[in-house]
Formats: C-alpha cells, structure tokens, sequence
C-alpha cells in the first residue's frame, strides 16, 4: 500500500450564480479554498495539491495557502452545467506527475477534519474499489 500515490484536486470555478465567488468567501481568516488547500497539505497521505480553476484570480489566491500547482481550467468546462467527471478529465490529462489515487477535495467544506481526510483516503486504498 503506497500511499505516496495520492493527489488531491481541489475544483474551484468562478461564477458561482447560488453565491458569487462562493470559493474564495472567507469564513473566519481564510478563504474556503484555503481551509481545504491548508487541510490537504497537512495530510500524511496526499502527496500534491492541484487546484482546478478557470479564473487567474482563485489561482492566486490558492497560491498564498502554501504549494499548489495550478491546473487552469477552460471556460468550457467550467460553467454551471460542467460535470465533476470533465474536470477531473481535465486535470488527468494535464497532470505530469505519478499517482495512483486522486482525492476530490470540496473548496465548501472549510471544517473537514484531517483525521477524516486521512481515514478516507486510507479506506478506499485498503479497500477492493478502483
């Protein structure tokens, strides 16, 4: 079980209608997007954070929270009707790194815990699911 093998991606478009710029509010000090940036490198299994994003702007703000790379999204699959499956498309053919295992981080959950994190992503490679 290697689990140097996990990437976490971060999926943060812009134009959010529901609540505008819903990705980079900020709750308490950080921007939703930071809490889950700043959970995902404290982690002891993901290996690299990616943040998907359509916007320079979000890309910006991702980088303040500690190294990421930065996987720019075209507005094509970045509107309200894009699907999580063309993004993640999206980011396997423009990712240059080895990884066996990819976490889907939400940007709207800021309070998710480490441990949680950890045991998910410990879970799923323990377990018999691709």
């Amino acid at each position: 079980m290697d689990f140097n093998k996990v990437i976490a991606i971060i999926p943060a478009r812009s134009g959010s209608k529901s609540i505008k710029n819903k990705n980079i509010k900020k709750l308490g000090n950080k921007h939703l997007i930071g809490w889950s940036i700043e959970t995902c490198l404290k982690s002891k299994f993901i290996s690299k954070v990616y943040v998907s994003t359509d916007s320079k702007k979000y890309a910006n703000i991702a980088k303040q929270y500690g190294p990421v790379e930065i996987l720019l999204r075209p507005k094509k699959i970045s509107s309200d009707f894009s699907t999580d499956y063309q993004m993640i498309k999206h980011a396997i053919e423009n990712i240059d790194y080895d990884y066996d295992y990819i976490a889907h981080i939400r940007p709207t959950t800021p309070l998710r815990k480490i441990s949680d994190l950890n045991n998910a992503i410990k879970s799923f490679i323990n377990s018999k699911f691709t």
